[in-house]
C-alpha cells in the first residue's frame, strides 16, 4: 500500500541534541527531518514530535524546532503510554450549536463529527532499538499503519539498529526511506511542490 499525505501523520521520536550528538550519521538524520517537516507543511501532514527526558537528552535543534510543532516530553520509552494515542486520534468534535441546543429535541441536536482518519503513521528518530521500537510496537498494537523511516532512524550501534528493524518488520511495520515517503506523497512529477523537493533531496547525496 502506498503511503498517502491525506492519510498519513508524520512523528519524529526524540529527534534531540544529545541524542544526536551520540549516534553516528546524526547530522544526516536531521536533514532527512527537516526535509520531511517542510513537506508536510507543504502537504497539510500532521507532525507530532517528542522529547526523552530533556534535562538528559537536551531539546530539538533550533533548525527543526523552527519546523516543527512543540514536543510531548516524555520519560517511558513508548510515547504511546504518555498520550500519544490520543494525539494521533482527537475525539470528535460538536457541531455548531443550533438556538438553544440544549432545548432542542434530540433528533435535531448536532451530532458529534468524527475526526477525519489518518491511519497511516510514518516513524523516524532516536533509538531505533528502544523508543522507536516500542512506540512503533504499540502503534501496531492499536491497528495504526506504521512506517519506520530507515534512513532517519538510528541507534548507538548497527547491531541494535539491525535487530529492532528485523524486529519492526517482523511485527507488520513497514521499512521505507526518506525519498519512499517523499514520493509517495507527491505521486506525480506534475505535482507543484516537485521541483522544490527534487533539489532538496540533491542537498542529501
Amino acid at each position: 500500500m502506498l503511503i498517502s499525505s491525506e492519510e498519513c501523520q508524520l512523528i519524529f521520536l526524540d529527534v534531540q541534541e544529545g541524542a544526536l550528538a551520540a549516534v553516528h550519521e546524526g547530522g544526516s538524520l536531521l536533514a532527512r527531518a527537516q526535509l520531511l517537516a517542510r513537506l508536510a507543511r507543504e502537504l497539510h501532514v500532521p507532525l507530532f514530535c517528542t522529547e526523552q527526558y530533556p534535562s538528559l537528552w537536551g531539546h530539538m535543534p533550533q533548525a527543526l524546532q523552527a519546523l516543527a510543532p512543540k514536543p510531548l516530553t516524555k520519560m517511558v520509552f513508548s510515547a504511546c503510554e504518555e498520550g500519544l494515542i490520543e494525539m494521533l486520534r482527537p475525539p470528535a468534535k460538536n457541531g455548531p450549536p443550533q438556538g438553544n441546543a440544549r432545548s432542542l429535541p434530540k433528533h435535531l441536536q448536532k451530532k458529534e463529527t468524527p475526526a477525519p482518519e489518518k491511519n497511516q503513521i510514518v516513524l523516524l528518530g532516536l533509538e531505533a532499538h528502544v523508543g522507536v521500537l516500542q512506540t512503533a510496537l504499540d502503534l501496531l498494537d492499536d491497528e495504526f499503519e506504521v512506517y519506520v523511516v530507515v534512513d532517519a532512524t538510528l541507534s548507538r550501534r548497527q547491531s541494535d539498529k539491525d535487530a529492532a528493524l528485523d524486529r519492526l518488520a517482523s511485527a507488520g511495520a513497514e521499512l521505507v526511506t526518506t525519498e519512499m515517503v517523499v514520493y509517495e506523497w507527491l505521486r506525480s512529477a506534475e505535482h507543484g511542490g516537485f521541483e522544490d523537493v527534487h533539489t532538496w533531496l540533491k542537498a542529501l547525496d
